[in-house]
């Protein structure tokens, strides 16, 4: 099977039937397409199934959320397990699955779910990928205090305030709680993520960072990689690959190589965990002319071979 994106659609249907509720009622009021999508949600009133099943869908999912997380448990990615132990605020993009496995019985919190046409007119102009909280390559889940949890709680509170009210403009207020979980969220990455020089080496690298993400997730046998070298970007990018080399290693401590291959054995952990394509279909979407290329390229990378690590 292929990776599934959930749409928003699915996630109604398996809120509904988590919620035993009929979706139009948990639909938010008033909204439509010209404004994006946007609601919120108690995760006590949407968890029983979850409950049950201890583990949410390793999926990547069409939308945004943000989650603020009360009770034990885990958030599992590709290459990486982020153990909780009481409260956690979370930051979910369509570019990363995950897995969220509850590890008690006693979850609270609440959650927000929302699309990128929902915040295009955001204050700052700036795409929601390019914002530090949702750039690929971080694992954005934090654990923070109850006090700080009681403060996450009292916007979520007035979010679901809100979106009950008849407000004319409770979307742009919406809008505004929505972003200040985000500049909340950054501030508690390290200051090295979040500063920026608006100059030519922190273009070309933003340039390569878009360019590079642009080709993932795959999500069909179809589908290949058109750029695997550090030479091809460097062409695209109508640069020298010693220039991009040295941006890079210069703001990221790795080189070009380093990069790509880093995000390439990352797609093809998803790739091999989460589909049930062959070996040989994941290597051609990857960009490998033979199957023993791929192989030997991951067997470098972790020490195993493909299929071992699948099992």
């Amino acid at each position: 099977m292929d990776i599934k994106n959930i749409t928003l659609e699915e996630f109604y249907r398996e809120a509904a039937n988590f919620t035993g509720r009929d979706i139009d009622s948990l639909l938010p009021p008033g909204i439509n397409k010209e404004i994006g999508h946007f609601n919120v949600f108690d995760i006590a009133e949407t968890i029983r199934e979850v409950k049950r099943k201890k583990v949410m869908p390793y999926n990547r999912r069409a939308y945004y959320k943000i989650s603020l997380i009360r009770g034990k448990n885990r958030a599992e990615y590709a290459d990486k397990v982020i153990d909780i132990k009481t409260n956690a605020l979370l930051f979910a993009t369509p570019k990363v699955p995950y897995n969220w496995v509850s590890l008690d019985e006693n979850q609270a919190g609440s959650f927000c779910v929302f699309t990128d046409e929902f915040l295009v007119k955001n204050k700052s102009g700036v795409a929601l990928d390019e914002l530090p909280i949702f750039k690929s390559g971080g694992y954005p889940v934090f654990e923070i205090t109850d006090e700080k949890a009681e403060e996450i709680a009292a916007t979520f509170r007035k979010m679901k305030d809100e979106i009950a009210s008849d407000y004319e403009f409770k979307y742009d207020l919406l809008r505004n709680y929505v972003l200040e979980l985000i500049h909340y969220g950054q501030k508690l990455q390290p200051a090295t993520a979040l500063h920026s020089h608006q100059n030519a080496s922190a273009r070309i690298l933003s340039l390569f960072i878009e360019l590079l993400e642009r080709q993932f997730p795959i999500e069909s046998t179809n589908q290949r990689l058109t750029l695997r070298t550090a030479k091809e970007y460097a062409e695209r990018l109508a640069i020298h690959v010693n220039h991009l080399n040295k941006v890079l290693k210069e703001n990221t401590g790795k080189t070009t190589t380093e990069i790509i291959t880093s995000r390439m054995l990352q797609e093809a952990k998803i790739l091999l965990k989460q589909t049930d394509w062959n070996i040989s279909e994941i290597a051609y979407s990857l960009g490998f002319e033979e199957v023993a290329h791929f192989s030997n390229f991951f067997k470098k990378q972790t020490s195993v071979a493909p299929l071992t690590f699948r099992t």
